[in-house]
């Protein structure tokens, strides 16, 4: 059998498909080059939205202003989930972490505790 990178021949178990790690990587770098670029934008838009969610809402329920979340630098287009309750409470989650726009432009963040 022959190294899925470089082509060389392998030595070793009979179910090995890469001579060496760098070929495994080099091999799985290319296998998902296509959406990384994209993908690693959004993380880094969720990633920080989490990051300033847990930094404002210290008590695990806060409500803050729009506009201080905006200053940070929080992308309101950015969230993992959606959920609306059974009293038509609607919530975007970024993974534990929840908001709700209220009026007056305030916003309600919560944490979920599971």
């Amino acid at each position: 059998m022959n190294c899925l990178e470089c082509g060389e021949k392998i030595i070793g178990r009979s179910d090995k498909k890469f001579c060496n790690d760098a070929c495994r990587n080099a091999y799985n770098n290319k296998q998902n080059k296509d959406s990384t670029n994209l993908m690693r934008n959004i993380n880094n838009k969720l990633r920080k939205n989490y990051r300033i969610l847990t930094e404002v809402n210290i008590d695990g329920k806060t409500k803050v202003a729009r506009s201080k979340l905006e200053s940070l630098g929080f992308d309101f287009d950015y969230f993992t989930n959606l959920k609306i309750y059974k009293n038509g409470s609607e919530y975007k989650f970024i993974y534990d972490y929840g908001y709700k726009i209220l009026e007056e432009d305030f916003v309600l963040i919560v944490k979920n505790q599971a």
